[in-house]
């Protein structure tokens, strides 16, 4: 039934959807811890490809990605699609702040205990403001409140899980055991993401509101799932130049 004017939407989730988004926030999270052991040339010198492959793992799919897939899980009984503006803004958002996080706490060539601070906090609130400018973006036959306590938990538990990513982006040398973290970064993101969702409370309007470069969830999923792939295969094009590179300049025994 068509809900009407003054009714309180009640939120459903498509279970596979939900399970895809904690598929991708793990894949960004492990490019992204890839990546950032590579972010120090051996001369001490920034690598800045693997910097913006960092960033842009971390940021954009593991954080970015996974908010609007999340959100395409997200059925409220009335036609949602995205403003456009803001949907960019919130990528822009979670890869710049995403990016100084990492350079903060290690991209000087040292993991630092005042750098790791201020990148968890500044990558926590980067995680939490992508968050709810995507939630922003939506335009529906709704209007949205947000409940104060519940904002500034899930701002916690994004600060929390950005400390978890940085220390473990730099201070985890084994491959399998930064596979482990992004599991644990995976599980971080998304209850970031679903506990923010619960603050939401939506009340249908009569009409929907006019929307400036709007996009339909179903284009939002093609998009989504081009950035990601875009994304996924950089660092991987970045990772493989970076390793044939040290196999070339590591001298040979003889």
């Amino acid at each position: 039934m068509e809900p009407v004017a003054g009714q309180i939407l009640t939120p459903e989730y498509r279970e596979n959807l939900v399970a895809l988004s904690y598929v991708i926030s793990v894949l960004g999270s492990f490019a992204a811890l890839q990546c950032a052991r590579w972010m120090i040339r051996p001369d001490g010198r920034t690598d800045w490809a693997m910097v913006a492959g960092a960033a842009v793992s971390l940021g954009g799919v593991g954080i970015w990605a996974m908010h609007f897939i999340g959100m395409l899980a997200y059925r409220v009984g009335v036609n949602v699609s995205y403003e456009v503006i803001p949907t960019v803004a919130s990528l822009v958002a979670a890869i710049g702040l995403s990016g100084l996080a990492l350079y903060l706490t290690g991209g000087r060539g040292k993991f630092r205990i005042s750098g790791w601070l201020a990148g968890s906090f500044l990558a926590g609130l980067g995680v939490a403001a992508m968050h709810y400018i995507g939630m922003y973006a939506m335009n529906m036959r709704a209007t949205m409140s947000l409940d104060a306590f519940t904002v500034a938990l899930s701002v916690l538990i994004a600060v929390g899980a950005a400390s978890a990513a940085l220390w473990m982006a730099f201070n985890l040398s084994r491959w399998t055991y930064r596979l482990i973290a992004a599991f644990v970064m995976g599980v971080a993101v998304c209850m970031m993401h679903y506990v923010g969702m619960t603050a939401a409370t939506l009340i249908c309007t009569s009409a929907e509101p006019a929307g400036f470069l709007t996009l339909r969830a179903w284009r939002m999923e093609f998009w989504v799932v081009l950035v990601s792939i875009v994304v996924l295969s950089y660092v991987f094009w970045i990772s493989t130049s970076r390793l044939v590179d040290k196999a070339l300049t590591t001298p040979s025994p003889t």
